[in-house]
């Protein structure tokens, strides 16, 4: 078949689709159908690919290229033209075709030269016969009358919203396809919306208008929305007017002139696939999409293309950019974006037509919205993590059943902020937070107030959200209805998927915005984004969120203004309006959004994790390979039949049982021994069981673990071997306990840090003779291969004891408050010989403040180069590792002696003799020359 054929063909089977007959000229029947496609009418200009009759009238040609034209189809609009033009056979008179298609099967273009600036726009398919009828019967088409709407009575409207509804009309009337309304929380983006969708209704003229929202709790709220308002030029509501249907099955009601649908419905309509229960619950920008949602859009002929006019996308920054983009890309309609936080895609998306803009500091000064405090709680575990030490007593928490079992640790776990509450939960750690905000609240941050503020507190998993519950309830000593948790998932955990039960979220909300109780609300989620609650005043954020955008919507929970009357309902106490709400940052998540996140150091241990990467790159000693397999053998006891099933698809078909047996199996003498004898068998050597040689069994020994590590090289085994063990558990870590190191206003966090940063430079003028680290520093560049881990032991003595009181930790943390873009590394466990880059820094030796360590490396990195490019012959390998090794313990200690080759990984590896053979008697001159560099 040619290429014009296979186009032709896929072009016959979309037009019948839409409900066209297609025939052939010879076979010609204008009474076969409403809508009849004739391909090659003859014309006085030649054969036309395919003439359209609607009702038995000539309205419109299709002029059909084969698909590899279809990067250019605009220079076939001549063509087209020519054919709508020229006068048909058989017929006399007539006016010009008006609607034109350019088609290659896959890609459609169409322009309705009726329009006032006919413009062609590509489609997803054609239109059915009875929608150009429709549109031929009537006196303007939509995108003429758009250009003739009224002027906006202006009453009852904020200047804000006065902007965004004549911009967005402006817009249309330009006959532009995609407009952002960038308006800020609190200000009435939905309100300004339905005030945008009644004019087009009313005067535009417009069929059918899509409300698309990605959360049925947001969909709910814009039908509640719809219902009360009321047209400034009629005395009746909305939904008085107007029919609005909020969707919840496949059937579009008719006689709906407003549909509201999330995206998740409208895709699964589209593509065919089974929607969920709790799909409509969880904003897609949080869930992700997985590779079983990988379904296309096809054509529903129940939903065609001309189904809605206008597309408005509630909160069109999130969920709209990949998968889902399918359901925007369907219809032939006008997309109008609503969002307060648009980042670079919703910019692109919209073709960076934004036709209001109206930022959250600007609703502020004109008193639409309150503005905000940050209070920061800092505790040691949260900041440091903690380490539970192998053979501990602890509860282990399964997290599908929440089941418990009284058991000792594995192995030695150390946690940091990232690992709390997922794998390892730490309940003086929420204890110490929530302890520290009611202390905060209390005192300083509503300190007049009887009762305690309606507050949101924002939990990483379900589980956690129950912690915190619990929690809550003992440290306030209140009962059930002082704290509850909202979600609408219906019962489904955050992590494991698994129902889980709760209150009603509909009820908790309605009494969470109107009654005393809750005063306090826990959710991970649900209302992070559009639901309103005006009486919030404090903010717990006790998750950290890499997503600017979707912090913001958190944040914009607690913007909405409330007048006293209103808050005096739920808060009897509070004297006034709400002013202001407080952010109650308890993970640093304002500081997060700034800083590169770093992955917290760890004390090497042997831990499930290094025993697998171990293995990987060749720690193939019987004790690992043993402790290994023994591990996994626990680990397949334990796991889920899903889980199992996982790690037998990522390993070939291997099952994690075998993978351990295999591993124990290849240890077993016998087994050894029996592969020896057949490997000298098959080279010809006749061997028995006493005459095999200790190589021909180290060899067989070592082929037969290789062969059972082989498995644990792919990093994607061993990833998911490790999660399983790790998701399936929490540790509840009941040895350490926490302690509060910081909880303040972060305004006098900032002075804090300033005030530190100046005792810290003053200090070091004033003590330089004093300390020899410092004398290290100010000395000449000879005397640098003197620092010792002593002096900057002495130094770090000096700081931290009274007045000053100026840790490591302290110190870096107050730079990276003061000096924020100079600063790396701040998310890092700090070492003593940070000191060392705090010192540098601080006298401008270097221009940004990075760990220890990271220099060590780089300047390691140049040393070698400079090193290779002097000698004839590069580093070997084995002594780039001895190097490497040398390298850590100079980052770790700023400096080498023969003496240290006694300690640690040095000696494991053959220790000052080895190192000296390795280097042919030029250790010490390396030595030196490293010390020198690496620290300077």
């Amino acid at each position: 078949m040619t290429p014009e054929a296979k186009a032709r063909l896929l072009i016959d089977q979309k037009l019948e689709t839409a409900g066209w007959v297609v025939q052939d000229q010879k076979d010609l029947n204008l009474g076969a159908g409403q809508g009849v496609a004739v391909r090659e009418y003859p014309t006085d200009t030649g054969p036309a690919d395919y003439l359209l009759f609607v009702d038995r009238q000539p309205v419109g040609v299709i002029e059909a290229k084969r698909d590899e034209a279809g990067h250019n189809l605009s220079v076939h609009e001549t063509q087209t033209e020519r054919y709508a033009n020229a006068t048909l056979k058989w017929r006399k008179g007539g006016t010009p075709l008006r609607f034109l298609y350019e088609g290659t099967g896959q890609i459609i273009y169409f322009t309705d030269g009726a329009d006032p600036a006919p413009r062609a726009r590509e489609l997803f398919h054609f239109f059915r016969p009875q929608t150009l009828a429709d549109w031929a019967a009537e006196p303007d088409t939509l995108r003429r009358r758009l250009t003739r709407m009224p002027p906006l009575p202006e009453r009852n409207l904020r200047d804000c919203q006065i902007n965004a509804v004549t911009g967005l009309e402006q817009s249309l009337a330009k006959n532009k396809p995609r407009a952002l309304i960038h308006m800020a929380t609190g200000a009435g983006k939905t309100f300004t919306a339905i005030t945008s969708v009644y004019r087009l209704l009313k005067f535009g003229g417009a069929k059918r208008i899509l409300f698309l929202v990605d959360t049925r709790n947001l969909g709910k709220q814009a039908q509640q929305e719809f219902m009360a308002y009321t047209p400034p030029d009629d005395g009746r509501k909305f939904t008085e007017l107007y029919n609005v249907q909020r969707l919840a099955s496949s059937n579009i009601d008719p006689h709906a002139q407003v549909c509201i649908s999330t995206i998740q419905r409208m895709y699964s309509i589209l593509s065919g696939t089974e929607l969920a229960e709790t799909s409509e619950d969880i904003s897609l920008n949080e869930v992700g999409q997985s590779n079983a949602q990988a379904k296309l859009v096809q054509y529903n002929p129940r939903v065609p293309i001309e189904e809605f006019d206008f597309i408005v996308i509630d909160e069109c920054h999130r969920s709209i950019y990949n998968l889902w983009k399918q359901v925007l890309d369907y219809f032939d309609a006008f997309l109008i974006g609503l969002t307060a936080t648009p980042d670079k895609r919703t910019y692109g998306f919209f073709n960076e037509n934004v036709v209001a803009e109206y930022s959250y500091e600007q609703s502020v000064v004109d008193g639409v919205n309150v503005g905000y405090d940050v209070y920061e709680i800092e505790t040691e575990v949260t900041r440091k993590g903690a380490t539970l030490v192998a053979k501990e007593w602890v509860d282990h928490r399964d997290r599908k059943t929440r089941a418990r079992r009284w058991a000792q640790t594995e192995e030695d776990t150390a946690y940091g902020a990232t690992d709390l509450d997922r794998s390892v939960v730490n309940p003086s750690q929420i204890r110490q937070v929530i302890q520290a905000m009611k202390t905060a609240v209390e005192t300083s941050i509503f300190p007049h107030r009887k009762e305690t503020p309606k507050t949101l507190i924002f939990a990483k998993t379900d589980s956690h959200a129950d912690d915190i519950i619990r929690m809550v309830r003992e440290v306030y000593d209140e009962g059930n209805a002082f704290c509850k948790k909202v979600t609408y998932r219906a019962g489904v955990d955050a992590e494991t998927g698994q129902s889980v039960a709760g209150d009603d979220a509909d009820s908790v909300l309605a009494n969470f915005r109107n009654d005393y109780h809750p005063r306090i609300a826990v959710t991970v989620d649900m209302i992070a984004t559009g639901t309103d609650v005006k009486p919030l005043e404090v903010l717990l954020f006790m998750r950290d969120v890499r997503s600017k955008g979707y912090y913001e919507q958190m944040k914009g929970r607690g913007v909405r203004s409330l007048d006293a009357e209103a808050l005096k309902k739920v808060s009897n106490s509070a004297d006034g309006a709400k002013t202001h709400f407080v952010l109650v940052d308890a993970v640093g998540v304002e500081k997060s959004l700034k800083t590169e996140s770093r992955p917290l150091e760890r004390t090497p241990t042997l831990s499930l994790d290094n025993l697998l990467k171990g293995v990987a790159v060749g720690a193939r000693d019987a004790d690992t390979v043993q402790s290994l397999g023994n591990r996994l053998v626990r680990l397949a006891k334990q796991l889920d039949d899903k889980a199992l099933a996982r790690i037998k698809q990522a390993s070939g078909g291997i099952g994690l049982q075998d993978l351990a047996r295999g591993l124990v199996q290849a240890l077993d003498p016998d087994r050894v021994l029996a592969d020896a004898l057949d490997a000298a068998k098959a080279a010809g050597i006749t061997r028995s069981q006493d005459t095999v040689t200790d190589a021909e069994l180290d060899a067989a020994g070592r082929q037969r673990v290789d062969a059972a590590c082989q498995p644990f090289d792919n990093p994607a085994l061993r990833d998911l071997v490790e999660s399983s063990r790790r998701d399936r558990e929490q540790l509840i870590d009941i040895i350490n306990t926490d302690s509060v190191t910081r909880s303040e206003f972060a305004a006098q966090a900032q002075a804090n840090a300033e005030a530190a940063v100046g005792r810290f430079r003053e200090f070091l003028e004033t003590h330089r003779d004093e300390i020899a680290a410092l004398g290290f520093f100010y000395a000449q560049p000879y005397r640098r291969r003197e620092l010792t881990l002593d002096m900057i032991d002495e130094l770090h003595d000096a700081l931290s004891r009274p007045p000053l009181m100026l840790t490591t930790e302290k110190l870096w943390t107050a730079y990276a408050r003061v000096q924020e873009s100079q600063v790396r590394g701040s998310g890092v466990r700090r070492q003593l010989t940070d000191l060392v880059s705090l010192v540098r820094f601080a006298l401008g030796m270097d221009e940004e403040l990075r760990p220890f360590a990271d220099s060590v490396d780089k300047r390691f990195q140049d040393w070698v180069f400079r090193h290779n490019a002097r000698r004839a012959t590069a580093f070997t390998p084995e002594q780039m590792e001895w190097l490497r090794l040398v390298k850590d313990h100079i980052a770790s200690s700023c400096r080498i002696e023969r003496d240290d080759f006694d300690y640690a990984q040095l000696a494991g590896k053959g220790g000052l003799q080895r190192a000296w053979h390795v280097f042919d008697g030029q250790l010490d001159e390396l030595l030196a020359e490293m010390n020198e560099e690496l620290v300077a």
